[in-house]
């Protein structure tokens, strides 16, 4: 819930940083730019190191237009502007196809770096590829830099099998206290029930007693 908390603020405050006009489809732009433009520092995109600049540029310029959008604007400049945006928007979701289809390929090819270098590059969904990331560092995990996403993912796990245990024991610990309750109450009515058979069988005896007295006087007389 925290985390889920602090990614709605983080993703807040970004997008706070955005031009406002037709933010549903610039703050995804503008929010990929710094993680598209950290391609570059991949070998397998080192040929694209032009486009991704040009690219960089053209979003940097939109987003100046957008926010002078806010100011003031025609009809016409914000039609300009959602074109450029459209377009733009292509640029992204062909980066975005092609580094999940690298992810794949790295793992096909036993490309042990290039798989580590896409798992963070925070380019790809690496929760809703969690299992999928594990097993395969599992696999091959004499070959892999755990550094990053994967020592997150392991330590997150390994809080989570400790609280998992935390909760059993004191779930266990829990168990046991309710069970040596209901054994003192056993006991306890044990002990009552015994006394309360002590105390009759007293009764009865006194009233055996008195009986035969009575009995006695009687004949005596």
């Amino acid at each position: 819930m925290y985390k889920l908390i602090l990614i709605t603020l983080l993703t807040t405050f970004l997008s706070a940083n955005n031009p406002k006009p037709y933010a549903v489809l610039g703050d995804v732009i503008y929010d990929n730019l710094s993680k598209i433009e950290s391609l570059k520092q991949l070998d397998t995109y080192k040929l694209y190191e032009n486009d991704i600049d040009e690219y960089v540029k053209e979003v940097s310029d939109a987003k100046k237009q957008g926010f002078s959008l806010e100011k003031s604007s025609t009809s016409k400049e914000r039609k300009e502007y959602l074109n450029k945006l459209r377009k733009l928007s292509k640029t992204n979701d062909y980066f975005l196809r092609s580094i999940n289809s690298q992810y794949k390929e790295s793992m096909k090819n036993s490309d042990y770096e290039l798989f580590s270098e896409i798992i963070n590059s925070k380019l790809i969904d690496t929760e809703a590829n969690k299992k999928e990331i594990i097993d395969y560092y599992y696999k091959n995990k004499e070959f892999i830099n755990s550094e990053g996403v994967i020592d997150n993912f392991l330590k997150e796990d390994a809080r989570l099998k400790a609280l998992k245990e935390a909760q059993k024991k004191y779930y266990k610990t829990k168990k046991q206290l309710e069970a040596e309750k209901i054994k003192r109450i056993r006991e306890n009515d044990k002990t009552q029930q015994k006394k309360l058979e002590a105390e009759l069988q007293n009764d009865l005896n006194k009233k055996k007693e008195e009986i035969r007295k009575t009995q006695k006087r009687e004949l005596s007389n």
